[in-house]
């Protein structure tokens, strides 16, 4: 059986320097979503919304193996994060009792959409899981975005994320929302070794 890893294929969009800035243009791509607000760090809404997303996502990799002939065996994709706040000065601040989230996982191209539905049927039927009933399938493009990899823990992303506005502001103006994808498993690996992508929508 194939096996593929998209981020390897979507090498300019999952895999970027920790030393540059970089320009990329993001197709869309479908993706598992849930929306939350609130502190993440201990929220069960937040807790509940990943591992959904998880449980899902797993279970649409297990069903496509066994598609027959037209089976790959795929990496599920990381965890991303799209983050804001009505009032953006909170967001500034810092006030995290006022952000608002959108946790979200790709589904690769080679998984049909009806599959992935299926798959949250099948995880219901297993599972016992509040956060599946706020669960949608989504396309969504970004376009003209700059990123940058942050390594270390996400209280430290301060100066990056300065550095990577500061590159957009050179070129053009912030659009969009703050986007994060989490290449680490933050319940095992050293915080400082975290590698999380930090993407920003510019234009």
């Amino acid at each position: 059986m194939e096996k593929i890893d998209p981020k390897k294929t979507l090498g300019a969009l999952y895999r970027p320097s920790a030393r540059d800035v970089t320009q990329v243009d993001v197709p869309a791509f479908d993706f598992l979503m849930i929306d939350g607000a609130g502190d993440p760090n201990g929220s069960k809404a937040y807790a509940q919304a990943v591992e959904a997303l998880f449980s899902v996502s797993y279970a649409a990799k297990f069903m496509h193996k066994k598609q027959g002939a037209r089976a790959v065996d795929y990496a599920v994709m990381p965890l991303e994060g799209l983050w804001w706040a009505d009032d953006l000065s909170a967001f500034a601040a810092n006030d995290r009792s006022q952000w608002r989230w959108t946790m979200m996982i790709m589904q690769p191209e080679v998984v049909a959409r009806d599959l992935v539905l299926s798959a949250i049927e099948a995880v219901r039927a297993k599972k016992t899981l509040p956060a599946l009933d706020k669960l949608r399938l989504e396309t969504f493009a970004e376009g003209l975005c700059a990123q940058v990899l942050h390594v270390g823990p996400f209280s430290e992303e301060g100066p990056t994320i300065e550095r990577l506005h500061a590159f957009i502001e050179a070129r053009a103006g912030l659009r969009g929302k703050h986007h994060e994808i989490y290449l680490s498993d933050v319940r095992r690996a050293d915080p400082s070794r975290w590698r999380t992508i930090i993407r920003q929508p510019m234009g």
